[in-house]
């Protein structure tokens, strides 16, 4: 394993990757990968392949992204434990951009050229996502991106496998208009003050009003990374909830969800009267917060730990043996989440592109991605895009319990197909085939 720590010049910005050039590389998906020259070379080769890991390990996000550094190298400790990929050994190279968004442009440069990874798995955010696009597609690496977002996005250098808005944030809104979710007449959006809750929310408000919400019973409000003072807000909802029956759709990340949290316990706003629906809060979120005044307030992820399928108990089984043999802080107490799910599955399917593909070339493993499968700890098979780079994924929507775990309210018969333009976002009605 290395730490990778040194330092890298600013990073020059570059175009972003047009949509046309985009629809024109993911149509040598259909392509034939061959044993060229260079793929006997690689079979040749036994040098350990580098693999970046690209996650904020301080600052404010270091709450939920640790755990996924922790499940990259788990996942590759075990790919090594099995003789590797054709016979290679994987190395992690480990940097914390430590929240730091211009820092996570540094730290992808610094993997691509002076580590050398042939991939990294990385970032939460997505202002952190954006920040490291223009990296990834001057230097033609691969990004896989394990976490929700907003979409209004394609980039051939990038798998995203974590959920887009129709793979989440849609169906959860949903769920609360319809009887079993309460019924709600009005919104308050709540997010952190960054790209994807805007998005989200600009998406979330024209499907409202395609629903017949008014301007009036819909309320957004922003707060910083890092705020810890949720008091006024909190009474803000509760008396905006006094003009009808009302939901809360919280789009706030990081360690900011820990006062959110409690200053909901402390006012009392129970889900029976107002229910809070979070895309960023899971399992993990949650281990910091006394959770018994939080029963029935929701979550929507793609998988959660209490799903019930063999794949999820070993993978839960996993991760709680690792974290003991490693040592990690309160391991008896460690829980799975979502966006961890994301990371396993983005290495596992990785590994078989490079193994069909028999390279690690980019261009070659990229092609290899195209259609493939994996059981996930989801209990479903789950498929990359053969043309959009998105991960077909459930929906499901969980309610908090005592002990800080999600009883499953809701979830799709199968995987999802993500919509990476939202037919809710005016100019992108000739994307919806993409």
């Amino acid at each position: 394993m290395t730490q990778s720590n040194s330092s890298n010049p600013a990073v020059p910005k570059t175009p972003t990757t047009q949509r046309r050039s985009f629809l024109k590389a993911a149509a040598a998906t259909g392509s034939v990968v061959t044993l060229s020259g260079p793929s006997i070379l690689f079979a040749q080769d036994k040098s350990p392949i580098k693999v970046g890991i690209l996650h904020s390990l301080s600052g404010t996000m270091a709450i939920s992204e640790t755990a996924l550094k922790n499940t990259a190298i788990m996942t590759l400790e075990a790919f090594n434990a099995k003789g590797g990929i054709l016979g290679r050994q994987l190395e992690p190279v480990i940097v914390d951009p430590a929240s730091n968004w211009p820092l996570f442009a540094e730290k992808a440069r610094q993997l691509i050229t002076q580590d050398k990874v042939s991939a990294v798995f990385g970032c939460w955010t997505s202002v952190s996502r954006k920040s490291v696009l223009p990296v990834f597609e001057e230097l033609n690496n691969l990004l896989f991106y394990p976490v929700q977002y907003e979409g209004e996005e394609l980039s051939q250098n990038v798998f995203y496998t974590g959920a887009a808005p129709n793979q989440q944030a849609i169906p959860a809104v949903e769920y609360l208009m319809g009887k079993q979710g309460g019924s709600a007449k009005r919104w308050f959006l709540l997010g952190t003050d960054y790209v994807y809750p805007r998005t989200t929310n600009k998406i979330l408000r024209a499907f409202l009003k395609s629903k017949g919400v008014a301007e009036k019973d819909i309320e957004e409000v922003y707060t910083p990374f890092g705020h810890s003072d949720y008091q006024t807000i909190v009474a803000n909802i509760k008396k905006f909830s006094a003009g009808g029956k009302t939901a809360v759709i919280s789009t706030v990340n990081g360690d900011s969800n820990v006062p959110f949290y409690k200053e909901l316990g402390n006012a009392g706003l129970k889900a029976t009267d107002v229910p809070v629906v979070a895309f960023s809060v899971g399992e993990e979120e949650l281990r910091g917060v006394d959770t018994k005044p939080l029963v029935g307030h929701l979550a929507a992820w793609n998988y959660f730990m209490s799903v019930k399928a063999p794949e999820n108990d070993a993978f839960v089984k996993m991760y709680k043996a690792w974290a003991a043999k490693n040592k990690v802080p309160n391991a008896d107490t460690v829980v799975t989440n979502d966006p961890m799910e994301a990371t396993y599955v983005g290495l596992n399917m990785w590994k078989q592109a490079v193994e069909k593909a028999k390279s690690v070339e980019v261009d070659k493993v990229r092609v290899a991605m195209a259609g493939q499968t994996f059981m996930a700890p989801c209990g479903m098979k789950l498929m990359m895009d053969k043309t959009n780079h998105h991960l077909h994924k459930p929906v499901m929507i969980g309610e908090i319990q005592a002990n800080g775990q999600f009883s499953i309210v809701y979830k799709t018969k199968e995987p999802i197909r993500a919509q990476p333009w939202s037919p809710f976002i005016e100019g992108n009605e000739a994307k919806q085939k993409i």
